[in-house]
């Protein structure tokens, strides 16, 4: 079982940085591709960024494409999202999963997932 703990959300101004990280315990972290997903409200949850176990590898959705970075440190059990130039329509709760497929863009992919954290982007 793999325990995931999201921190670094919070409130913003358009233009602005924030850095997520997700830390993970109770199972072997680089056996897992790491993802980002976020949910705004009355909206379905949708992909933002995923990385392979290796950090070898990373995809984007198009919307965040240039402007949010994934990464990982294995010997830290954790994985962080770098966003910047951030925009009002990139508020949302963003939570970060855990799946044992590679490349993985769809939400049942995942096996495990944190509680989510909050990002706000005011313009």
């Amino acid at each position: 079982q793999v325990q995931l703990v999201e921190s670094g959300g919070g409130l913003v101004q358009a233009g602005g940085s924030l850095r997520l990280s997700c830390a993970a315990s109770g199972g072997t972290f680089s056996r897992y591709a790491m993802g980002w997903f976020r949910q705004a409200p009355r909206k379905e949850r949708e992909f933002v960024a995923s990385i392979s176990p290796t950090g070898g590898s990373t995809d984007f959705a198009d919307s965040v494409k240039g402007r949010f970075t994934i990464s990982r440190d294995n010997a830290k059990n954790t994985v962080y999202l770098q966003m910047n130039s951030l925009r009002p329509e990139d508020t949302a709760v963003y939570y970060c999963a855990a799946a044992r497929s590679w490349p993985s863009r769809v939400g049942v992919q995942y096996d495990y997932w944190g509680q989510g954290t909050q990002v706000t982007v005011s313009s």
